[in-house]
C-alpha cells in the first residue's frame, strides 16, 4: 500500500512539475509593438443565441463597432429554439445583422446550432475565408479581427483570442474566475504559445479557416465542443494559435449555484474527450514524437489530475512517509521537498502574474484571499462531471449583465491610468 502511494506521489510531482516548467515560458512576454498587416480576411461572426434577450444588444454594439472594412465582415445571430425576444431585438439593431432562427427541440445546444450555422455558411457564395464563434454575452475589443487577420496572413488556419472577464469585481465568485482566467492565460495559452505548441479553444472568441473547420470536422454532440476541435486539430497536424491581442470579454455567474453548474457541465465535457481522444493523442505523440499531441493529452487528462491529487493529499494524511518504503522509486526527501516548494508557489507564482499583468486593486486582493475556496470547489465539481459525463443535455447559463463595449473601454482606461 506504501508503495502504491508513494508511486502515486512521484507521479503527481511529475504533472506538476510539467505544469510549473510550462508555466515559465509564459512569464515572458514581447513587449514590442508590430505594425499590423492589411486586412484581407473575410470574416463571418457567429453568435449562438438561447433566450438571450437581456444581453444579446451587448455583443451585436461591439461587433458593429470592430475596426475593420465593414464589407470584410458580415455579423450571423442564430436565435436557438428561443421562446424570448431576442431575433426581435437582433434584428432591431440594423439592417445589416443577419437573423437566423433555429426551430429543432430535438438536438439542443450551442454545438448544433453552430454546426447548423456552419452549414448555411460553408453553402454561401460570399467568399468567406474564415468564422468567427462568439457567445451572446460576450463583448468584443475594436482590433479584434485585426488582430486575427495578421495571424492568418501568417499562415494560422485557427486562433483564438484572449478571453477575458466582463463582470471581474461583481462578486467574489466572478472575481475568482477572473483571477483563474487571467492567470491561465498568462501561464498556458502564452506558454503555449511562445514555444508552439497548441493552444487551448475556449468556447468563444476563436477564428477558424472555413476549409480547415470543413476538414476536420465540427462536432456537435459534445458539452465541451471546443475541447473536441482542440483535439481534432492536433490529430490532423494542425495547432491552435493565441492572440495576446485579440481580446474578447466573457460574463462570469455571478452565484455559486450557477457556477457549479457551469464548471459540472465542463467536466462533464473534459471526461467525456479523455474518453475519446486521451489515447489516440499519447498514441500519435509516441508514433511520431509530437510533443503537440502529448500536451494536448495531458490537458483532457485534467479530471483525473484533479482527483489524484486530492486522493493523495488525503492519503498523507494516513500513510506515513518513511524513505525505506520507496527507497528503490524515489528519494523521499526529494519529493517531500518538491512538493512543498510546488505548494508555496502557488501562493506566490499568482500573485507575480497579476501584479505583472496589472491586475492587482482592492478587490482583487480580496478575491485572491477568497481564491483557494473557489479552487477546493472543483474537487466535487469534478467528480460530479466524471460521474455524469454521458449526460449529454445543456444546462444553459443564465446572463443578465448588459454592459456596453463603451463601459468597458472607459473601465479599461481606468484601470490604466
Amino acid at each position: 500500500m506504501k508503495k502504491a502511494f508513494m508511486i502515486l506521489e512521484v507521479f503527481i510531482v511529475i504533472i506538476s512539475n510539467y505544469y510549473f516548467i510550462l508555466s515559465l515560458f509564459g512569464m515572458f512576454k514581447s513587449r514590442k509593438k508590430r505594425e499590423l498587416s492589411q486586412p484581407k480576411t473575410k470574416f463571418a461572426a457567429i453568435v449562438a443565441a438561447h433566450n438571450e434577450e437581456q444581453v444579446i444588444t451587448g455583443i451585436i454594439d461591439s461587433l458593429k463597432q470592430v475596426d475593420y472594412p465593414k464589407e470584410l465582415l458580415d455579423i450571423y445571430i442564430v436565435a436557438d429554439n428561443c421562446t424570448d425576444r431576442t431575433a426581435e431585438i437582433a434584428r432591431g439593431m440594423g439592417s445589416d445583422i443577419n437573423v437566423y432562427e433555429r426551430r429543432d427541440t430535438s438536438i439542443k445546444g450551442k454545438g448544433f446550432a453552430l454546426k447548423w450555422m456552419f452549414e448555411k455558411i460553408y453553402k454561401m457564395d460570399k467568399g468567406y475565408d474564415a468564422v468567427a464563434v462568439f457567445d451572446a454575452d460576450n463583448l468584443v475589443s475594436s482590433n479584434f479581427f485585426k488582430a486575427v487577420n495578421d495571424r492568418f496572413l501568417k499562415g494560422e488556419k485557427v486562433v483564438q483570442g484572449y478571453c477575458d472577464s466582463k463582470n471581474p469585481y461583481d462578486t467574489w465568485i466572478t472575481g475568482s474566475y477572473a483571477i483563474s482566467y487571467w492567470t491561465a492565460n498568462r501561464l498556458f495559452q502564452l506558454a503555449r504559445q511562445n514555444i508552439k505548441l497548441s493552444c487551448q479553444l475556449n468556447g468563444t472568441g476563436f477564428c477558424a479557416d472555413i476549409k480547415t473547420l470543413q476538414e476536420v470536422g465540427w462536432e456537435a454532440k459534445s458539452l465541451t465542443e471546443d475541447l473536441e476541435l482542440s483535439c481534432k486539430l492536433v490529430l490532423h497536424d494542425y495547432r491552435v494559435d493565441w492572440c495576446y491581442d485579440a481580446v474578447v470579454y466573457d460574463e462570469k455567474p455571478l452565484s455559486m449555484t450557477d457556477s457549479l453548474k457551469q464548471r459540472k457541465r465542463w467536466m462533464q465535457g473534459f471526461s467525456d474527450m479523455f474518453s475519446k481522444y486521451f489515447f489516440k493523442l499519447i498514441k500519435k505523440s509516441i508514433a511520431e514524437f509530437d510533443f503537440k499531441a502529448f500536451d494536448c493529452a495531458m490537458y483532457v487528462f485534467q479530471p483525473f489530475t484533479v482527483i489524484l491529487f486530492t486522493f493523495a493529499t488525503i492519503l498523507a494524511f494516513f500513510i506515513p512517509l518513511d524513505s525505506a518504503t520507496i527507497e528503490s522509486v524515489v528519494n523521499v526527501n526529494f519529493l517531500i521537498m518538491t512538493a512543498k516548494v510546488l505548494g508555496l508557489l502557488q501562493f506566490i507564482y499568482l500573485p507575480i502574474i497579476l501584479i505583472m499583468d496589472r491586475r492587482v486593486n482592492l478587490k482583487v486582493a480580496l478575491y485572491f484571499l477568497l481564491y483557494p475556496i473557489y479552487s477546493a470547489t472543483w474537487v466535487p465539481v469534478t467528480i460530479a462531471g466524471m460521474i455524469d459525463k454521458n449526460k449529454k443535455e445543456w444546462d444553459k447559463t443564465t446572463h443578465t449583465r448588459n454592459i456596453s463595449i463603451n463601459e468597458m473601454k472607459a473601465s479599461n482606461e481606468m484601470k490604466a491610468s
